[in-house]
Parts: C-alpha cells; sequence; structure tokens
C-alpha cells in the first residue's frame, strides 16, 4: 500500500451521483484522506487473539412470533393514496427505459 493513496475524488463522487464544487472537492478529498491514515493506523493494531465477530455483544432472535392478526381490506389499504387504479396505488416510474 503506497505512503499517501490517491484518491479520485471525481470519481467518489460520480460513484455517490452528487456534485461537488472545486470547494467541495477539495474538503472531502482532505478528510477522505484522514479517513485512509486512521484506517492505516487501525491496520497497526495486533487482533490475532481476538475471535471474529460479526456483532460486539451477542444477538438473539429479536423478532416476535409471526401471528396473524387483523388485516386491512384492499379498499382501505389504498384508502390514503394519492392517485389509485383498479384497487392499486400508483407510483411515480423509478426506472428510466
Amino acid at each position: 500500500m503506497p505512503e499517501k493513496p490517491t484518491i479520485d475524488i471525481d470519481h467518489v463522487a460520480d460513484l455517490a451521483r452528487i456534485h461537488l464544487s472545486d470547494e467541495e472537492k477539495r474538503i472531502y478529498l482532505s478528510q477522505l484522506g484522514k479517513v485512509l491514515e486512521y484506517f492505516k493506523r487501525l491496520d497497526e493494531l495486533d487482533v490475532s487473539a481476538v475471535e471474529p465477530t460479526a456483532h460486539a455483544a451477542p444477538v438473539y432472535n429479536v423478532w416476535r412470533e409471526d401471528v396473524p392478526g387483523p388485516v386491512m381490506t384492499p379498499a382501505e389499504a389504498v384508502m390514503n393514496a394519492p392517485v389509485k387504479r383498479d384497487g392499486q396505488v400508483v407510483m411515480p416510474r423509478v426506472v428510466a427505459e
């Protein structure tokens, strides 16, 4: 790993789908550089005696039992929808053709 990794801030902004001004690019480039420096410091820690885990504390099944309860009728489900058609909620298209 190079001493000072280069960050392509334009590529990162494209991945995040955001437009950055030159001033924002300068600020975020500095901040991302500091984050990477911190990760490099974490890399130096000896974790050979630490058992791998997904959570810091034990996690048990926190879900309730799936018990059927009162349900809405289709008419109640679409009652407050601003646009509905044939008992369904009409939503704007989110995927471009």
